[in-house]
């Protein structure tokens, strides 16, 4: 596991899901930006490059674990990729299939 706070685990969730439907558009990048407090964006965006899905999905959900994300926090954290989808006005089919897929997967 990795020794992520929950604002790293919010980048990486948010970055992760940016890329749901293979490009980041820059109302997205922006959204991120703005929803961040620390500088570690470009270390977990690096990361995130360097992992596959399966590695990605295990990051999260073990990260939520060891974080102990109550159910609150994690509707939370679900509505801000909700919001970070519908940032570029182009809440598509792809992006629709991710957030049920980590609402099954986290929620």
């Amino acid at each position: 596991m990795n020794s992520w706070t929950k604002e790293d685990l919010k980048i990486y969730m948010l970055i992760y899901s940016a890329n749901a439907d293979f490009s980041e558009s820059k109302h997205e990048m922006n959204f991120i930006k703005d929803k961040i407090q620390n500088s570690n964006y470009e270390k977990l965006r690096d990361e995130f490059e360097k992992d596959n899905e399966y590695q990605s999905i295990q990051k999260i959900q073990s990260a939520i674990k060891e974080l102990g994300y109550s159910k609150l926090a994690i509707n939370d954290l679900l509505e801000e990729i909700k919001e970070l989808f519908k940032s570029d006005d182009n809440y598509d089919i792809l992006e629709k299939n991710l957030f049920r897929g980590l609402n099954k997967i986290i929620g």
